[in-house]
């Protein structure tokens, strides 16, 4: 096996320690209050940590679903059967299967064309890490046009920008997704401002992009999601950036539930709403956002405040402070569906879409940078 490390990124690196490889994780659970790793030898631990969101964001979880089957594949493991569990771990977010796929179709071309089982789990290995660096330069690309995009929509610069759940590099090869373009507008020296909103129930904004933005040295701000109308009546926000766990054909954005009021609140405002995220997060396969499965969370995320947050381990109930009386029901839907007609543009690697149309959005998806 090659033991060259190939590509990394502060949430997620393959290691091959002497006894045997393994995929590294930061624990995102634990965050801001410590950085630990966790430590996957194999799928289950893996499909684990996606399932309580020690590792999440779309595009992360493309990559981690690759190297899962690679991790199987080279253990000699049941890969077919790693690839099942892996792609089904979250039902939304659709690089997880995709990154699936494409290890595990490098695997089955390598033994289909007569190759040893120490060569398809190369093979396999090779196409996470390729996946991996796609990635990250989708990441820098997608920064470079949506800090073009707010340029163009809003000439003059001082920027304040308000964004949901988390989008920066612990969710990417890179630099990440929404957050990447505003740490391109940050080195521009053009923003004034980053709102971020806490995101509940567990407050991936006030945990994670606080996090990124304090080390980014941002001007930032942390605001309950229930303020972020007062603040846009007060005419504090610029533009509204959030990244997508599923873009359907038609433009529809699945993204961390509490994306589709921000969308309804800047329309009415008259803000741009502006979602980024790679090609490999557009299905052209759902038709339409009705057709998205979003993921219902256990309701004790909910009615046990800050369950997974007060031990930094994975949330089981009664591990967190009540927040609710004994017994009380909770609805935990883990995204929401926002319509093409409310979203301003999509920004991909390939450039922007915008107004957002199935045609337009399926040309993007189809090949080289294409301008506007």
């Amino acid at each position: 096996m090659d033991s060259a490390a190939g590509p990394a990124s502060p949430s997620l690196r393959w290691d091959e320690p002497p006894e045997g490889p393994v995929i590294a994780l930061l624990d995102q659970r634990r965050l801001p209050a410590e950085e630990v790793e966790l430590i996957c030898t194999d799928v289950p631990v893996l499909v684990d940590a996606i399932r309580t969101l020690a590792v999440r964001g779309a595009p992360l979880l493309g990559i981690a679903g690759a190297y899962g089957v690679a991790l199987a594949a080279v253990r000699g493991f049941d890969v077919q059967q790693a690839a099942e569990q892996l792609a089904h771990a979250r039902p939304t977010a659709v690089n997880l299967a995709y990154g699936v796929r494409r290890a595990l179709g490098a695997y089955e071309q390598a033994v289909k064309d007569g190759a040893d089982v120490r060569r398809a789990a190369a093979a396999a290995l090779a196409e996470a890490r390729a996946l991996h660096r796609e990635d990250a330069e989708a990441s820098a690309r997608m920064a470079a046009h949506g800090l073009a995009l707010l340029r163009e929509l809003l000439p003059g610069g001082g920027y304040r920008v308000l964004t949901h759940c988390n989008t920066g590099s612990l969710v990417s090869g890179g630099e990440g997704t929404a957050l990447a373009v505003a740490s391109a507008v940050h080195r521009a020296g053009q923003l004034r401002r980053l709102w971020v909103d806490e995101t509940r129930p567990l407050l991936q904004g006030a945990r994670l992009t606080a996090y990124e933005a304090a080390r980014a040295g941002m001007a930032y701000t942390l605001l309950t999601d229930n303020a972020a109308g007062s603040l846009f009546a007060a005419g504090e926000v610029d533009a509204v950036l959030i990244g997508a766990d599923r873009i359907a054909a038609d433009g529809s954005v699945a993204n961390k539930v509490g994306s589709y009021p921000l969308a309804v609140l800047a329309r009415y405002h008259h803000v741009p709403f502006i979602v980024v995220a790679p090609t490999t997060t557009v299905d052209l396969d759902t038709p339409e956002g009705s057709a998205i499965e979003v993921e219902q969370r256990p309701g004790h995320e909910v009615t046990e405040f800050a369950a997974p947050l007060v031990t930094g381990v994975a949330a089981e109930p009664g591990m967190g402070v009540p927040a609710a009386p004994l017994g009380t029901q909770a609805y935990n839907p883990a995204f929401d569906v926002t319509p093409p007609e409310l979203v301003t543009a999509i920004v991909t690697e390939n450039g922007v879409v915008s107004p957002v149309t199935r045609p337009g959005l399926a040309e993007l998806c189809r090949g080289p940078e294409k301008e506007r």
